[in-house]
């Protein structure tokens, strides 16, 4: 088995650390929520899971009452043993 040369792990360091770059934005981008607004008008919020949810603005406004929040916090609650959980 030939030995490397500095060069040739000076070398080998700078591409795994290139990858180690991409691989902890793509983890970033992965724990970190974002919205945009679809093409037809609605509100899309990305990183809650694989797929985008989208809703229209009167639906996040009925969504995100207080009332409403509080009633979806009761429900996780009271159904914890019956939920799966996504680490």
């Amino acid at each position: 088995m030939a030995t490397a040369t500095a060069q040739q792990l000076q070398d080998k360091i700078a591409r795994l650390e290139a990858q180690n770059e991409i691989l902890q934005a793509k983890a970033t981008r992965a724990t970190t929520m974002s919205f945009k607004v679809s093409q037809k008008g609605a509100v899309s919020v990305y990183g809650l899971g694989r797929w985008p949810v989208t809703l229209y603005a009167s639906q996040w406004d009925r969504f995100l009452q207080q009332d409403n929040i509080e009633a979806l916090r009761d429900f996780v609650a009271d159904h914890r043993s019956e939920l799966s959980i996504k680490e």
